[in-house]
């Protein structure tokens, strides 16, 4: 494999899992289940890219432009680079016969980011302590990052399929 051809299903793996974590969501908000707002994450980075990383609520900072596009850009460029993390732990190997616990376990440890950074400097404390379901919103991100890990086996099995 060239090394184009490993950024592209690095790429496609973490697009392709990431995928796989907003049909979820999207699913979870149909069913009436509160999901991610999307703007605050974008709202957050442009404050980042500003300097000011922590913030007591970020639904109360100051709106930034076009922050639902750069939140959700934000969202994929993560998901690809968990994705690359997972490559390179595993090896190029990995990405022409994935296997599922990997997969399953990595996408369960990336949940650490949302508890122990981007909750607390968006205000929700650690692990969301600061919010008024800790618990429920703790399962629900351990759920999401576990489906993201089930989006990073499929996606890595098509890919493996689509590349022979």
């Amino acid at each position: 494999m060239t090394a184009l051809e490993g950024v592209a299903q690095v790429v496609l793996l973490g697009a392709g899992a990431t995928v796989v974590m907003d049909m979820w969501m999207l699913l979870m908000k149909v069913l009436g289940v509160p999901t991610l707002n999307f703007a605050f994450v974008g709202r957050w980075v442009g404050h980042a890219c500003r300097g000011r990383f922590a913030h007591s609520s970020i639904g109360q900072a100051l709106p930034v432009r076009g922050e639902a596009a750069l939140g959700w850009i934000a969202h994929y460029v993560t998901g690809v680079v968990f994705a690359w993390v997972l490559v390179w732990i595993e090896g190029d190997a990995w990405l022409l016969a994935p296997t599922f616990v990997p997969a399953l376990a990595w996408g369960v440890v990336t949940v650490a980011v949302p508890l122990f950074v981007i909750q607390p400097a968006m205000g929700a404390g650690f692990a969301s302590s600061r919010t008024p379901t800790p618990g429920k919103n703790r399962l629900r991100s351990l759920i999401n990052h576990g489906v993201f890990g089930v989006g990073l086996y499929l996606a890595a099995w098509v890919i493996a399929w689509a590349w022979v």
